[in-house]
């Protein structure tokens, strides 16, 4: 089988990635339009703007699954030729660096930890391409920022360069305006 296509959108906060991606899903005309969702509802605010999203992506007829951590566990939710969103790459990681931080055991502070989470995302969107017709992978630009996290930015650095090199197509947005860099 012929891998499905990746495609990369990149950007800063509000530039319009989501919105963009989700045109690039509908334009593959797969049988099912799935939506894969990384966000944690840590807060009031960020409850109700999933529940937004939910509700919205319900009513285009998307297919939601949330996985704000270990992607791989949605492999056996995919269906062969669907077209894929999976929004986004920055909240994942964030999950992922800092899960037990209640407990005070941070992924980030393991050695060996990030590295094992970052082989097994390159083996899932491996494998998800094997299955999809389509992936399209947003995630926020943020290595133009102040300095926060040296380790998340350097993480997110990879992880970008890895998706760029293996994505079909590459778009960074700004405004609202997509501009194809690969």
């Amino acid at each position: 089988m012929v891998p499905g296509q990746l495609i990369f959108v990149s950007g800063g906060v509000r530039s319009g990635k989501s919105t963009y991606a989700e045109s690039l899903v509908r334009q593959a005309n797969a049988k099912r339009n799935v939506y894969i969702a990384s966000g944690v509802a840590r807060d009031q605010e960020m409850a109700e703007r999933i529940g937004r999203h939910q509700q919205d992506r319900a009513q285009d007829g998307w297919w939601t699954i949330e996985q704000p951590r270990q992607l791989s566990e949605a492999l056996p939710l995919i269906h062969e030729n669907d077209a894929i969103l999976w929004d986004c790459v920055t909240t994942w990681l964030a999950n992922e660096l800092y899960e037990e931080f209640e407990e005070g055991s941070l992924c980030a502070d393991t050695p060996g930890c990030m590295e094992q989470k970052w082989q097994e995302l390159k083996n899932t969107i491996d494998a998800l391409r094997e299955q999809a017709l389509t992936i399209v992978i947003v995630s926020n630009e943020l290595l133009d920022e102040p300095l926060v996290d040296p380790a998340y930015q350097q993480w997110l650095g990879t992880i970008h360069q890895w998706l760029a090199s293996r994505a079909d197509q590459a778009f960074e947005m700004d405004n609202g305006l997509a501009i194809r860099r690969k």
